[in-house]
């Protein structure tokens, strides 16, 4: 039996709500004030029991889908003594993990219930997917380019929120799945999305995620706020000298669970000093080329709209703190401000922010592209470019310092007409 005292001489449960994300889901209790409750476990058939002391239940439960991996049905009942038991009738046997969050300007007192898949039972062979074995086929094949795309808060956090009800976790997920499009369709790229739907991951969540996929870069799209509603523009951060410091002395400390860090470099075995240096120099490399593409990045925001600041920022963000994976946060616009609020809902605008961040990634990758990728392999010796949405002969002859007459002759062009998808040759 698990319990937790949160005292009240009255108080109601005024709503009930469930969010879903690929491993467990979310419920949230809002009350009115903070109250006495109890959580307990049940089986045969197995049931999650919460019971709410001295109070009144003013909510409507939520439908619960046929289709829901983990619940089938919650119920709610009064009991003796003035109080209120909801019952989670489950499909499997899960592990809920449960906190109080106090009040904020979204949300009034909250309990919440995190409901974590069970893992396997000892003893069953669990089947590797076949596309994971016909990966496993190809170690020696070149690969493809991995871009992780966060999108910012999500679920219970809301993030940033426009005059007119814009949420920034909408936005941005729209802009991230309108990105991870972008590098589907380039050949020898493929994206990661870390956050696929509206619920809550951790930060920490986020970076394991990219890690898992061992994604050569990633991305966490927010749109920022501001009291002054006149603030307007993009801006492109990448970690702080501190914020790497900080974060290096919190791996040191954890790095008996850090196995197969850096590199294939486990830090388990590694004594202080050697593990220090390791950790400063994949995270001094980390930033180097994360400010590289945060760069890149920046110049396309400057050609399609205003930008915050002209110069690419540090900060100590925890989604940064990957010591092996370059990372970037991009603030997309101010959604406090009316106009950028607008845009940021604007399909064609959330395109346009989508093209200008794959180009930047693109353009950073075609003239670095990591040993062993397709990109690396080129076309048989010739560089080669891959036409994408919003490219023109102009912006890819700029990349590479050519003309736009000798591209188009190498490339026997009769028009300045470009087919996205297409592969021009790039004279050396």
């Amino acid at each position: 039996m698990m319990s937790s005292a949160l005292w009240a001489k009255s108080a109601q449960v005024t709503g009930v709500r469930v969010w879903d994300s690929p491993d467990s889901t979310r419920l949230v209790f809002d009350l009115s004030k903070t109250i006495k409750y109890e959580i307990f476990s049940l089986k045969k058939p197995d049931r999650i029991v919460v019971d709410f002391k001295n109070s009144k239940v003013q909510a409507v439960l939520p439908g619960i889908s046929p289709n829901h991996s983990l619940i089938r049905n919650i119920r709610s009942g009064a009991r003796k003594k003035k109080s209120v038991r909801f019952v989670l009738d489950m499909k499997k046997p899960v592990k809920p993990v449960y906190y109080t969050l106090a009040p904020n300007k979204e949300y009034g007192h909250r309990l919440v219930i995190d409901l974590h898949k069970m893992p396997h039972s000892k003893g069953v062979a669990k089947q590797t997917p076949r596309s994971q074995q016909s990966k496993k086929s190809k170690i020696n094949s070149p690969r493809d380019i991995v871009v992780a795309i966060d999108a910012g808060h999500g679920g219970e956090d809301p993030g940033a929120r426009g005059k007119r009800g814009t949420k920034e976790k909408d936005v941005v997920l729209r802009i991230a799945k309108r990105l991870a499009q972008l590098i589907k369709e380039t050949p020898g790229m493929t994206p990661v999305v870390i956050r696929t739907g509206d619920y809550y991951l951790s930060l920490r969540k986020r970076i394991e995620k990219a890690r898992r996929h061992k994604a050569d870069l990633f991305i966490s799209i927010h749109a920022d706020a501001f009291k002054n509603t006149r603030v307007k523009g993009s801006s492109v951060y990448v970690l702080s000298a501190r914020g790497a410091s900080d974060e290096a002395a919190k791996w040191l400390a954890q790095r008996e669970n850090a196995a197969d860090l850096i590199g294939g470099v486990s830090l388990e075995d590694k004594d202080d000093v050697l593990a220090s240096v390791l950790l400063d120099l994949s995270m001094n490399g980390t930033i180097d080329v994360s400010t590289r593409v945060a760069n890149k990045v920046l110049r396309e925001f400057k050609k399609i709209g205003p930008v915050h600041k002209r110069t690419v920022q540090h900060a100590g963000f925890v989604v940064l703190k990957s010591p092996d994976i370059p990372s970037l946060l991009i603030e997309t616009a101010f959604i406090s401000n009316p106009r950028e609020e607008r845009r940021l809902k604007d399909k064609r605008y959330q395109q346009k922010l989508a093209n200008a961040m794959m180009r930047g990634i693109y353009q950073y990758f075609i003239a670095n592209p990591p040993p062993g990728t397709l990109l690396a392999q080129g076309n048989n010796g010739k560089k080669v470019y891959h036409v994408k949405r919003g490219d023109t002969l102009s912006s890819i002859a700029g990349l590479y310092k050519v003309s736009v007459p000798h591209l188009k002759r190498s490339n026997k062009m009769t028009s300045n007409r470009l087919r996205v998808g297409e592969t021009l040759t790039i004279p050396f």
